[in-house]
Parts: C-alpha cells; sequence; structure tokens
C-alpha cells in the first residue's frame, strides 16, 4: 500500500476540519411554554388620551396653566387651513387674470378710440370731398354749355318729361352709406367727364387750328376797324386788321398749323404771306422784308414765316395782321389769348 507523496511535508491537511454536529434541542415541554412572558395587552385609550395638551410654565418649572384639546380640533384647524389656503390661491389668481384683463381692455379702449378718431376723419373728409365733387356739377353744366346748343326762351308748353324721383337729402348715417354715397356721385362725375373728354378730342382738331397765338409781340399802333386815316386828309378808312410794332427784321410766327395759301408781293400790303387753316379761317401778314416760305407749304404753329418790314403802303417797320373767316375780315383779338 503506498503512502501519498510529501505527506509528511505538509504536516497536516490543508482543509479544516469539519464542525461539530450541534446536539439536537429538546422539543419545549408544556411547563417550558407556561413559563414564556406574555405580552402586555394594549389597553384603550382614555377619554384624555384622545387630547392634546397645552402647558404654559414659567421659568422656574412651576406649571401656570394647562390647556387641553380634542384630537379633532388640530385636524380641523389644518383642513380649514388647507381650504383657506386654497381659497386664497383661487381669488389670487382671479384677481391676477382681472388686473390682466383690465389692462387689455384698456389698451383695447384706447386702440377703439383712436379708430373711432380715424372714422371721424373720413367722414368729414368724405364729406368734403362730396361737397366738392357735387360742385362739379355746375362746372360741367358751363363746359356743356359752349358746346352745346343756344339757350332760347320756351313756351310755356314745352314738351318736358322723365322719371320723377324724390331728391334724396338724408345725410348717410354709417361710414358704408356714405362710402356709397361717394362712390355713387365719383362715378356718375366720371363718366360726365369722359364724355366731355371725347367732345374735346373731337374739338381738339378745330382748336387747334384756331390762330390763337400772337405772331409777334409789341404794342398795336392801330386795331381793327375804322380809323381815321394815318395819311392825312382827315378821311375816315375801315382798317381790316391791327397793326402791331415791331423793328424791321423780327421773326413772324405762324399763329397755327395750316397751309401757306399765298407767298409774295400784294398791293398795298407790300411783300405779304397768308396762310389757310381750314374751317374757312384763313390769316394775312404785311408789309414784310422777306419771305421765308413758299406757296403750298405746311406750316405748325410758331413756325417762321417771314421777318417784318416796311414794303407797300406803310408809314413804318411793323407787322399788318388781318384774320379772315370765309373771305370776311374779322378782329383779330377775338382769336389771340396767347
Amino acid at each position: 500500500m503506498s503512502t501519498p507523496p510529501n505527506s509528511d511535508a505538509l504536516g497536516s491537511s490543508s482543509l479544516p476540519p469539519p464542525p461539530a454536529a450541534a446536539p439536537p434541542s429538546p422539543a419545549p415541554s408544556p411547563a417550558t411554554k407556561a413559563a414564556r412572558p406574555i405580552p402586555p395587552r394594549r389597553m384603550p385609550l382614555s377619554r384624555h388620551a384622545r387630547r392634546f395638551s397645552l402647558l404654559i410654565v414659567r421659568g422656574d418649572g412651576t406649571r401656570v396653566l394647562r390647556v387641553n384639546v380634542p384630537r379633532r380640533v388640530p385636524q380641523a384647524a389644518v383642513a380649514g387651513l388647507v381650504v383657506f389656503l386654497t381659497a386664497l390661491g383661487v381669488v389670487l389668481a382671479d384677481w391676477v387674470h382681472v388686473r390682466r384683463s383690465l389692462r387689455d381692455s384698456a389698451s383695447l379702449y384706447a386702440e377703439i378710440e383712436q379708430q373711432q378718431a380715424v372714422i371721424d376723419d373720413f367722414n368729414r373728409r368724405a364729406a368734403e370731398l362730396r361737397r366738392e365733387v357735387a360742385g362739379w356739377r355746375e362746372m360741367h353744366a358751363r363746359i356743356w354749355e359752349a358746346f352745346g346748343p343756344e339757350l332760347k326762351a320756351r313756351k310755356p308748353a314745352s314738351g318736358v318729361g322723365g322719371k320723377a324721383e324724390p331728391p334724396d337729402r338724408r345725410e348717410p348715417a354709417t361710414l358704408q352709406e356714405e362710402v356709397d354715397l361717394l362712390t355713387a356721385t365719383v362715378t356718375e362725375q366720371g363718366e360726365s367727364l369722359r364724355a366731355l373728354d371725347q367732345l374735346i378730342a373731337r374739338a381738339r382738331k378745330a382748336l387747334a387750328m384756331l390762330p390763337s397765338r400772337w405772331p409777334v409781340r409789341g404794342r398795336v399802333n392801330s386795331e381793327f376797324g375804322r380809323r381815321q386815316s394815318p395819311w392825312g386828309g382827315g378821311d375816315q378808312e375801315f382798317h381790316a386788321g391791327i397793326d402791331i410794332d415791331a423793328d424791321r427784321g423780327t421773326p413772324v410766327r405762324a399763329p397755327a398749323a395750316g397751309r401757306v395759301y399765298h407767298a409774295g408781293a400784294g398791293a398795298d400790303y407790300g411783300l405779304m404771306v397768308i396762310v389757310d387753316h381750314d374751317n374757312g379761317v384763313r390769316t394775312l401778314y404785311g408789309h414784310l422784308s422777306k419771305i421765308l416760305v413758299k406757296q403750298g407749304d405746311r406750316v405748325e404753329r410758331g413756325t417762321v414765316l417771314a421777318l417784318t418790314g416796311n414794303t407797300g403802303r406803310s408809314s413804318g417797320p411793323h407787322l399788318h395782321y388781318e384774320v379772315l373767316v370765309k373771305g370776311q375780315p374779322v378782329n383779330p383779338r377775338a382769336y389771340l389769348w396767347d
């Protein structure tokens, strides 16, 4: 039988010896059970134990006052405090909300007042504009009268007619009514202006052909009509135009667009030019020193026709200017406005 190696060197086993088994405890006997202490029974609280006591003691330890308070009183006090604080929180929240609402209301009232001021200003301006537009009716009537037929006296039995509508004299009560009334007035006057613009567009050509511009600028030496003869003798003669004072060589400009009808000598007028402006209107320029256009030339308003002089039957440098309508001389001043 072999022995384990190095058993002597180890001297003893490396494992600790197993613990000894504890002897089994004997079962408790009935006497032992009876000897165990019985825990004390909880006794019901007395009437005084259900209260809180508040003691007031002096510094030397002598009791001065004892106040017994039932348990329900502090509980009720705590519950009441909680309810009070909750109600106070609700009231404070409502107060903050009311303050915020009042602040918002103040800004809203300020905005409403500002808007009311704007509305009042608009009403005032709209009323002024309505009165101004209403005044256009009289102006339109005067303009149309110049282009319309002559006004003649009518008999009492002259025929008239049309739909009878009562005049609307009621002032507009609301802003919308004011805007509607102003819109209707502006629309009415706009139609009248458009009709007048069409009429003037048709008359523009005729107006442009009228000799309204002065051919030269200067003092009028002799007017249109009957006059004493400048050649002496005390005789009366008819002067068919006006004599405008001008130095020799002053440019003579066309008072309106037209076509040169004549350019050359003309008996008593010396060198002269006649311009046809259509519609039976012609202009004549006499006593010229030099002619710058020829017969048949188309001229525009302001075109230089000639230079003033002293040719023909003339006592000095000037321009003799005539306006003829259907071959008959008329007063040039009736056409001159420029």
